[in-house]
């Protein structure tokens, strides 16, 4: 697979004003309505002093959002390291630069929320946003933890279909996050040769049952099969990108649910 976090000094290219642009323009104007749609959704209510949330950090979806804190700088990382490196700026700077912009619109979030009369500046949302942007640096002094990666996916929980909840990613319920382990590579060299490199390992947390007393709500495990799709054919530099994004979402596989209670699945959505 593509090592995520592999980022070899690149001396072959040069500093490219017009791609830099093109990376810069976009990413502002998406700040801009980031924070106009973020006005609209989450901000909207009484702002009052800035304050920190002590009380309500960990009980909120139980902690499940933390994953999404830290899933969300981390992708940032990979994707602007990538753009970085396609301006001409080299491959090291790139990575630094990334995670710094991922942390930053993060931090710049989670200080908004601290004006927020509902919720307030949370240490563990930001301890959970630095380590999504860290753990691609990480990834690059210590290459074992490329084998180590971070996903995603959706299944549409009862709540979001009845109407419940009016963009799904705000509920925890239809969440999934996932810690998918490259097995092939982790394998000593004699052994890989048996161990088909499409198939990892993903461990898997759910929360559900937050409605309408989050304190009565139950964390799940998952043990899941993982397609590890940049082991697909196909090596167009556009058709590997692809594969390799494409590898940070949980896609459907068996599974069992290790806890609360032990349930086998044909497909974990």
């Amino acid at each position: 697979m593509i090592a995520r976090g592999n980022t070899q000094p690149d001396s072959t290219t040069s500093f490219d004003p017009l791609r830099f642009s093109i990376v810069a323009v976009p990413t502002l104007g998406g700040f801009v309505v980031g924070h106009v749609l973020l006005n609209n959704i989450w901000w909207k209510g009484t702002r009052v002093p800035f304050h920190f949330n002590f009380q309500e950090d960990w009980k909120y979806a139980l902690g499940a959002d933390k994953f999404g804190h830290f899933y969300f700088p981390y992708l940032v990382t990979d994707v602007y390291r990538r753009a970085f490196m396609w301006s001409g700026i080299d491959s090291m700077s790139s990575l630094y630069y990334a995670a710094g912009l991922g942390l930053l619109y993060q931090t710049y979030i989670e200080v908004r929320d601290g004006f927020s009369q509902q919720y307030g500046f949370s240490f563990g949302d930001f301890t959970a946003d630095v380590l999504g942007a860290a753990y691609p640096i990480a990834q690059d002094h210590w290459p074992v933890l490329r084998n180590f990666n971070w996903q995603i996916s959706f299944h549409p929980s009862s709540l979001y279909r009845s109407g419940y909840y009016s963009a799904i990613i705000d509920d925890y319920e239809s969440t999934f996050h996932w810690l998918t382990i490259n097995v092939h590579d982790l394998l000593p060299e004699d052994l890989r040769a048996g161990y088909p490199r499409l198939i990892n390992i993903a461990i898997g947390h759910g929360v559900r049952n937050l409605v309408p007393d989050p304190s009565m709500g139950k964390h799940e495990l998952y043990l899941s099969l993982d397609w590890n799709l940049e082991a697909l054919p196909g090596e167009a530099e556009w058709l590997k990108t692809v594969k390799h994004f494409l590898n940070y979402y949980h896609f459907p596989a068996p599974a069992v649910r290790l806890y609360p209670n032990v349930a086998w699945f044909g497909l974990k959505w």
